[in-house]
């Protein structure tokens, strides 16, 4: 903890049933943003309500805020995570080939997916009550290929990948300062500088890809991220921007 950011809480749970139910929950108490790690879940969830394998070894943490910004401002900072998220395993790692980010909120490594982010807020009209980033990183486990969606990227786990044992203590440690690193940068010049860092650690940039929302499916090659936020894809049909999506590659 030698390098932990100042004006950032740290709590450990050894077992809770999520983290973002946690953060929900201490929210309305908090002076500050506070990481809330737990060793282990029993209503772990990913995207869109799907459940969320978190065997106990891996990571699973919460960065929850009382944030000031308007709604739309306040969900980039996925991006801020993912960044901070890729900075820590290369840090855990000692390398940076093979790790890249998949949008909207995927960390890969060498090709399969390494962890997940999930945003929750709570709060009405223009401002929010509170903000939190959800995140989970296999770090010693990962999730059969029957766990996963048809056609989803097949999941990995850092020690079958890089052969690098960490606890979710040591990866914390390593998360949170970077994440206060990029944090404070967004906050002192908004996302450009985010977007171009992100946009350099994209993965399948240029490539051909397929982007599903709840109504429709588009394919197209990815161009890039707009000062939105939005995946840009050129499609037969023309460019298109789309806010939400889960991509396939």
């Amino acid at each position: 903890m030698m390098n932990w950011p100042e004006g950032y809480g740290r709590r450990v749970l050894a077992r809770v049933d999520s983290t973002n139910a946690e953060a929900a929950r201490i929210a309305p108490t908090l002076a500050g943003p506070e990481w809330i790690l737990a060793l282990e879940q029993t209503a772990a969830r990913g995207r869109r309500g799907r459940a969320w394998a978190n065997p106990v070894g891996n990571f699973a943490a919460t960065l929850v805020m009382r944030p000031t910004e308007s709604p739309d401002q306040v969900a980039l900072r996925s991006f801020v995570a993912s960044l901070a998220l890729f900075d820590a395993v290369v840090d855990a790692t000692g390398r940076a080939a093979g790790v890249s980010l998949k949008w909207p909120n995927d960390v890969l490594l060498n090709g399969g997916k390494l962890a997940g982010i999930l945003l929750e807020s709570a709060g009405s009209g223009g401002g929010l009550s509170h903000f939190a980033i959800g995140i989970g990183v296999n770090l010693r486990e990962a999730p059969g290929a029957g766990e996963v969606e048809p056609g989803a990227v097949r999941p990995v786990s850092l020690l079958s990948e890089a052969g690098v044992m960490v606890t979710p203590e040591e990866f914390l440690d390593l998360l949170a300062p970077a994440y206060a690193r990029y944090e404070t940068q967004f906050v002192t010049y908004g996302f450009a500088p985010i977007r171009e860092a992100w946009l350099a650690r994209a993965a399948k940039i240029g490539e051909v890809i397929t982007a599903r929302t709840t109504r429709d499916s588009h394919e197209g090659t990815f161009e890039t991220v707009d000062a939105t936020g939005n995946l840009v894809l050129s499609t037969a049909h023309g460019r298109i921007a789309i806010p939400a999506a889960d991509v396939f590659f």
